[in-house]
């Protein structure tokens, strides 16, 4: 054997004894000064130099070994270098002279009084008005987004060589989208404030719905429209909290009235403006998605260039920061500040308590019905065409008109809300302006069997020997039902979980937005296998069924109220 190789072999086997033998020195504790490696990191590196050497005789056996012991002391020296980078000096544990004392009162930002023209509420109503038109459509430019693909469905199934049941999946999943999106959004609008949880969501949305017109295949497509959707959904999770922050509960069931518009706006519109787009041989299903691009952007400049931050306590940071700069008295903070943001408090009130809340019977069959509701909405995405277009015989952009009877039903269920605020407001003021919840419920008493109704009338009447009137009618019926039921679900839960309202708002949105997206891949089976007239019935029969929750809860909603932790604070 090469007497070099027997060398070497004989000082990788003292290495490896050494290294079994080495023993913590006793004083080990006194000469650790933080650069140098400790005991535990020398005999790592030691250990780790023994295995190279073995390693090296293994590969160089036979070969001379004048190579292999250079490269083992580089490792080892590499190893070291990086053992002293890693170590750390200990840090002594902060501290200040005034660590031990309370923040005074007295350098806490704060409204001056009730009436201070700062805080939103006390805003004058032209910027209300506008901004709460801003939001809106804000908030109708995503709801546009999520049902102007419908029209274009054929066309996409033609194009991607898929079955049109396949290419329904950009609607449900993009209400998906919508369900998921919220999760996020309103934990974020509670640290961020409304401005940015709203515009920076909403510009993505702008680039998925351009990805959505240009792509190539069909999962690209089924990707964008889902990101679109949850980047998208910003406005319509936190427009709801604007409104909350700048109107009193005596005129903020007219806002919202204008909000549940925008909400309804976009489905009822979006499909008549993308069929004539599909009907156009030069322009097709992609231009429905360059279109919506171009809303949403435009939307979004006029919004940042308009729109002011709504969230008090997000004021109150600004208001904190401008004084610190004029004053120099750099102690001045909003208690907002001193809020040290949790995850785990977020998701317990964004995620955990909404499903909690869902387990009360108020919030369960409210959210339940409003969500049932908007199923059926998103449901005469598929519907109305198949009702005008294929049965009817009418042209596939004329098939999609009917969609305005939608819109005017939402119209009359808005002034039948404004009607009742009206009502309301007698209840409020005399409850010492305390919120007095069932006294939201009677336009959902009325609606509920409005909304029924309309889908036993148009299902019954779609075929055509009946006037087309007929059909439209019972749409009319739906959306005046659809209006009063969504509206006043909305206000009946904000004002029956007073302090957990963010989360009552984070369930419904949610549960809504499954059924939304479940609804539309049932239509054209339900009606090609059963027909009109049966299908409708069956949506219509189920819609029967929950006629007695607004009726329920109206006569005994207070008593549930008193009987759970979640709601006992409405209760007076």
């Amino acid at each position: 054997m090469d007497p070099e190789l027997a060398a070497t072999r004989s000082n990788a086997s003292t290495s490896s004894s050494s290294s079994s033998s080495f023993h913590e020195p006793a004083d080990e504790e006194k000469d650790l000064d933080g650069h140098r490696p400790s005991y535990h990191e020398m005999r790592q590196t030691y250990s780790r130099s023994s295995r190279s050497i073995s390693l090296h005789q293994s590969q160089y056996e036979g070969i001379s070994t004048g190579i292999a012991r250079p490269l083992t002391r580089t490792l080892s020296r590499r190893e070291t270098v990086l053992s002293r980078i890693r170590s750390r000096p200990s840090v002594a544990p902060f501290s200040h002279p005034l660590a031990n004392e309370k923040t005074a009162n007295d350098v806490i930002v704060d409204f001056e009084g009730p009436d201070d023209p700062y805080r939103p509420i006390n805003w004058p109503m032209r910027k209300k008005v506008i901004t709460t038109m801003l939001y809106g459509l804000c908030t109708m430019s995503a709801t546009w987004a999520s049902s102007s693909y419908s029209a274009g469905t054929r066309q996409v199934a033609h194009h991607f060589h898929v079955g049109e049941q396949v290419a329904v999946l950009g609607t449900t999943l993009f209400l998906f989208g919508f369900g998921v999106g919220p999760l996020l959004w309103a934990p974020l609008s509670e640290v961020y404030g409304r401005r940015v949880a709203v515009m920076v969501p909403l510009f993505v949305a702008v680039c998925f719905s351009f990805a959505s017109a240009v792509a190539k295949d069909i999962q690209t497509l089924m990707i964008t429209r889902f990101f679109g959707a949850f980047f998208a959904s910003a406005p319509v999770t936190n427009t709801g909290g604007v409104l909350g922050d700048m109107f009193a509960p005596d005129l903020r069931g007219i806002a919202l009235a204008g909000y549940a518009m925008a909400v309804v706006g976009g489905p009822a519109i979006g499909p008549i403006v993308s069929a004539a787009f599909v009907a156009q041989p030069s322009l097709g299903w992609r231009w429905t998605e360059y279109f919506t691009g171009i809303l949403q952007a435009a939307v979004l400049l006029i919004a940042v260039l308009f729109i002011d931050e709504t969230y008090p306590p997000k004021l109150l940071v600004y208001k904190a920061r401008r004084l610190r700069h004029e004053t120099g008295n750099w102690a001045l903070h909003a208690k907002f500040e001193e809020w040290d943001v949790s995850v785990p408090e977020l998701a317990r009130k964004f995620l955990v308590r909404p499903i909690q809340l869902l387990l009360t019977p108020i919030c369960f069959l409210v959210a339940l019905y409003a969500s049932f509701c908007y199923g059926i909405l998103y449901m005469q995405l598929g519907g109305v065409p198949i009702i005008f277009a294929q049965i009817r015989g009418w042209h596939p952009f004329v098939a999609t008109l009917p969609f305005l009877s939608v819109f005017i039903g939402a119209s009359i269920g808005a002034a039948l809300n404004v009607y009742n605020q009206h009502l309301y407001n007698a209840h409020y003021h005399a409850a010492g302006d305390r919120a007095v919840p069932e006294k939201r419920l009677p336009p959902m008493m009325l609606g509920s069997v409005l909304f029924s109704a309309g889908q036993f009338l148009m299902g019954w009447t779609a075929a055509p020997n009946y006037h087309w009137i007929l059909p439209c009618i019972g749409l009319v019926l739906l959306g005046t039902g659809f209006f009063t039921i969504f509206q006043a679900a909305l206000n009946y839960l904000v004002d029956t979980f007073t302090l957990y309202a963010a989360s009552a708002v984070a369930a419904n949105t949610f549960l809504r937005s499954c059924f939304a997206g479940a609804f539309p891949l049932v239509v054209a089976p339900l009606y090609g296998n059963l027909g009109t007239g049966v299908a409708c019935s069956i949506t219509g029969g189920f819609a029967a069924l929950l006629i007695p929750v607004p009726f329920v809860f109206y006569a005994f909603g207070r008593r549930i109220r008193a009987g759970s932790k979640w709601s006992r604070d409405s209760v007076f």
